[in-house]
């Protein structure tokens, strides 16, 4: 990987469908330059006390905001139960374009392709985020300590169960570098889109009792933020900043081949019940870097 596309902090397993683009500092020159905007973004919003709502679009979302079923899209697999022709697709589609900010892979080449074919209008020029940057800035812990004492999680109930456990023990603190999350709001872990209604209701009850120190709140809910997530800003007063698996990273759940995950520790309880959590593609047998906390 080319220096241009580091971050400082974190670091990043390059596949080999991403080997000709990481390597070529002309592939995306600016990375460095926008990284800095972008922290520098976040940290203006907060100062200045303004609601904002990033938005990630990766591949999962293509298929599912395409009625495709596909993975995570499959339903009966994550994100709904029911058939596509029982959810109202046009009104995801309207909802992801109602947030604020737009980001997606910049280093999976195919992805800003597919980002463009149902949203032509952020074809051009400084509409969209490289999602590097949020996941860089999970992993490199480079969030929790700009915004120490002012984070909360949302995400699926029992990964932000495990978490709270995790926070429980002072060397996962001192890891993190943080006393606490102000906040856990919760959605279902699975089929959170079969009523979009109530899983807005859900996170809107939670937060109107929310810490009011909260300013930042780092999420990772799949494919029902594309219309949960820009109600946010106007029931509660914060940034809502889309770091998908960073939200598994935190829950020591991490994949270390994720982007800008290989250099994470994953955090485990010895005792703990990881039955009923949803692991994605968490695969304990490649992770050096796991640690058991009693």
């Amino acid at each position: 990987m080319h220096d241009t596309y580091k971050i400082e902090g974190a670091e990043h397993f390059v596949h080999s469908g991403q080997k000709a683009v990481m390597n070529d500092p002309n592939f995306e020159p600016d990375f460095q330059k926008r990284l800095q905007e972008f922290k520098d973004l976040v940290v203006r919003l907060v100062a200045e006390n303004k609601p904002a709502s990033f938005i990630h679009f990766g591949d999962g979302d293509w298929y599912f905001l395409k009625g495709q079923s596909v993975g995570s899209a499959k339903p009966g697999k994550r994100a709904l139960s029911v058939s596509y022709d029982k959810i109202d697709i046009p009104r995801f589609r309207e909802g992801f374009l109602k947030c604020d900010y737009y980001c997606v892979e910049y280093m999976e080449p195919q992805n800003r392709p597919r980002l463009y074919e149902i949203y032509p209008q952020l074809k051009e020029p400084g509409k969209t985020i490289p999602t590097e940057f949020l996941y860089g800035l999970v992993s490199s812990r480079w969030f929790f300590r700009q915004f120490k004492g002012k984070i909360g999680l949302i995400g699926a109930g029992e990964k932000l169960d495990l978490i709270k456990e995790l926070m429980k023990r002072s060397e996962y603190r001192d890891y993190l570098g943080l006393d606490k999350f102000n906040d856990y709001i919760k959605i279902p872990q699975k089929f959170a889109c079969d009523n979009v209604d109530n899983t807005i209701e859900m996170v809107k009850k939670q937060l109107l009792s929310a810490d009011p120190e909260t300013k930042v709140y780092l999420y990772g809910v799949g494919h029902v933020k594309s219309e949960l997530i820009h109600h946010l800003p106007k029931i509660k007063n914060a940034i809502y900043l889309d770091v998908g698996g960073g939200i598994d990273g935190i829950a020591g759940i991490l994949d270390p081949e994720r982007p800008y995950a290989y250099g994470w520790t994953n955090y485990r309880l010895k005792n703990y019940d990881y039955g009923k959590i949803d692991h994605l593609a968490y695969n304990t047998g490649k992770d050096n870097k796991l640690k058991v906390l009693s």
